[in-house]
């Protein structure tokens, strides 16, 4: 299998995590991509692209790889230091990259086994959180994003791209357990009520509806959910108390699918 490793030239903490990589690891001179070297170590390559990762769509047609990791900065308003990963995808409007109401492929067991990763190796009290889905860019290919946040204070700090990186490679030279797959729906944006199921259970989350898209959450999406990740979707968990006024709607459409569904209260 073929990996990428993506960062951009205008993510400080994509090319602090660059710097880490290329200091802990033996990547090789390997090439030219837009310009700037291409680095490989054992069967995964590291790429530099120009643009802001979020919106360079279909990066896939250009490099030869199976799955891609982008490397990237996380903003917060609340600027809480964290190290996150997510699926890329939009529920709705495509403002931040991606395409309108098209979710991307995800990676739910590689998301659950970096988020553990990142627990283990967290020297520096950050908080450890998997998103729900968002931005772009829009892929073909398997994808998932890990993070450094919240501002520009973390985004530099060397602990956190270490952290990062030694993640990172973790992830895609260890063999990757088999996982339940679980899509989550409802809850916060940082999918507070499903930690203790990615931490404590052999379920992975890959797509996750958070509360403030749950009114675009229609059949089609419901269907991408289920259909956009590598492997095949076990489990439909509802954050119950974080669904608010969709409760109804939401569960109802899940049994004119025939979609059986659990609360996080049940794990």
């Amino acid at each position: 299998m073929k990996k990428a490793i993506i960062v951009s030239q205008e993510c400080i903490a994509g090319m602090n995590v660059k710097t880490r990589l290329l200091e802990l690891f033996e990547f090789k001179e390997d090439g030219v991509f837009e310009e700037s070297t291409v680095y490989s170590f054992k069967d995964i390559k590291l790429y530099t692209i120009k643009e802001i990762h979020i919106f360079r769509e279909d990066l896939d047609k250009e490099i030869d790889a199976d799955l891609f990791v982008f490397a990237t900065t996380h903003r917060s308003k609340a600027g809480i230091p964290s190290l996150c990963v997510h699926a890329p995808g939009n529920w709705d409007k495509a403002e931040l990259g991606g395409r309108d109401k098209q979710l991307c492929i995800s990676m739910p067991g590689y998301m659950k086994i970096a988020y553990n990763k990142l627990i283990e190796l967290n020297t520096i009290e950050f908080d450890i959180v998997q998103e729900a889905t968002h931005h772009g860019p829009y892929m073909e290919k398997p994808i998932m994003f890990i993070e450094i946040g919240s501002s520009e204070k973390e985004w530099v700090i060397k602990e956190a791209g270490e952290i990062i990186a030694n993640t990172i490679i973790h992830i895609l030279t260890e063999d990757i357990p088999k996982h339940e797959i679980a899509f989550g729906i409802g809850g916060q944006h940082t999918t507070t009520n499903f930690k203790k199921i990615v931490e404590n259970t052999n379920i992975a989350i890959g797509h996750v509806c958070p509360k403030y898209m749950l009114e675009r959450l229609d059949k089609n999406m419901v269907q991408q959910a289920l259909d956009r990740n590598m492997g095949k979707v076990d489990h439909v968990i509802l954050d119950w108390k974080g669904l608010g006024k969709e409760k109804k709607r939401i569960s109802d459409l899940l049994k004119e699918l025939n979609i059986e569904f659990k609360r996080t209260k049940d794990y």
